[in-house]
């Protein structure tokens, strides 16, 4: 990979305090893994220009960036980075694209200047069917080190931001490391709006829309053949909240989503099934919730009274931490800024 920086400085800029633009060419070695890297028509480079304000123009394995110099720094670092990881197998999509914009302005904070050990300034998880999975941005980060630190942690914040993603894969990884000997996995099957009775088959029929969030983030960890035997054998149960009552989950990795949806009643029931040498996740949304009106969500209730227990973690998300999509971002940031400003269209 070679790396050609040149500052660009006129006369009428040079008694200027506005930031001096720089030109930094990059060629990358690999044709094709390049063409993966810029994207489908050079879309992840158009990602990068509305994100960091600078200008970029490729050409083969070539691309020459152009803008204020700490951005087109941290242009050059994004591209090295998404290089790095393309070599690797690893994909270079939307969100990898926006995961590493965050994890190059993280590291920035940590080392000014060069970065010698690019990918490497956020924790990650390991499973055997994906790999290393890497914290897409700072929160993320935060999220990791609370899951390996804690036997109880809390993640709050909007949807987009991987919450249950790398729950289920920390999850994942803490059964294949053998920490665990099995995987509870749970939402509270709250309607929202369509009534339990009207839906098709069984018991199991009924429940299953309301976990398949849960099903869908455990086949991305584990082999499908892996899961389903799973499931037989009871290593791994995937359950309505409802069904964890009257029970001790020891040696277990225990996942509890949409916990914005429990009641004050079912967290307690909830978090005292915690067993010895079991591991516990609590995600939700406070701003959305499905409970009935006058209800109150027990996951704001327990987050105030648990915080500040030491064996406790608590990571909290925010809209500019959603890595699912750049609009999402967008939407949940004018939801935000509409409740802040008491516009908000109404509750769910």
């Amino acid at each position: 990979m070679k790396i050609h920086d040149q500052t660009l400085t006129s006369p009428a800029r040079a008694e200027s305090s506005e930031p001096k633009p720089t030109e930094i060419a990059l060629a990358f070695d690999d044709n094709g893994l390049a063409s993966i890297v810029f994207g489908h028509y050079d879309q992840n480079i158009a990602r990068i220009e509305r994100r960091l304000g600078v200008t970029a123009n490729a050409n083969g394995n070539q691309i020459i960036i152009r803008g204020p110099r700490e951005a087109g720094e941290q242009a050059r670092r994004v591209l090295e980075l998404l290089y790095a990881r393309v070599k690797l197998g690893q994909p270079a999509g939307e969100g990898d694209v926006e995961g590493a914009i965050e994890e190059t302005a993280f590291q920035g904070t940590l080392f000014p200047g060069e970065i010698e050990t690019p990918g490497d300034a956020f924790g990650q998880i390991k499973t055997r069917k994906r790999g290393p999975v890497r914290a897409r941005n700072a929160a993320q980060d935060r999220y990791l080190m609370a899951l390996r630190k804690h036997e109880l942690v809390f993640a709050e914040g909007p949807a987009g931001t991987g919450k249950t993603w790398l729950a289920v894969g920390h999850a994942v990884s803490l059964l294949e490391e053998g920490l665990v000997e099995r995987l509870i996995l749970s939402r509270p099957a709250v309607e929202a709006g369509e009534r339990l009775g009207f839906l098709p088959g069984d018991m199991k029929d009924k429940v299953d829309p309301y976990l398949r969030p849960i099903y869908d983030a455990l086949y991305d960890f584990m082999d499908g053949r892996m899961v389903e035997r799973g499931i037989q054998t009871g290593m791994i149960e995937i359950a309505p909240l409802a069904f964890m009552r009257g029970r001790t989950l020891s040696k277990a990795a225990i996942l509890l989503d949409e916990a914005q949806n429990a009641t004050a009643m079912q967290m307690k029931m909830f978090l005292t099934r915690l067993g010895e040498g079991s591991r516990m996740m609590v995600n939700g949304d406070p701003t959305q919730t499905d409970l009935a009106p006058g209800q109150k969500s027990g996951l704001s209730e327990a987050i105030a009274l648990l915080e500040p227990l030491e064996q406790v973690g608590h990571v909290r998300f925010r809209h500019a931490d959603v890595v699912r999509h750049d609009l999402v971002r967008r939407i949940v940031a004018a939801y935000e800024g509409a409740k802040s400003s008491g516009h908000s269209g109404g509750e769910r």
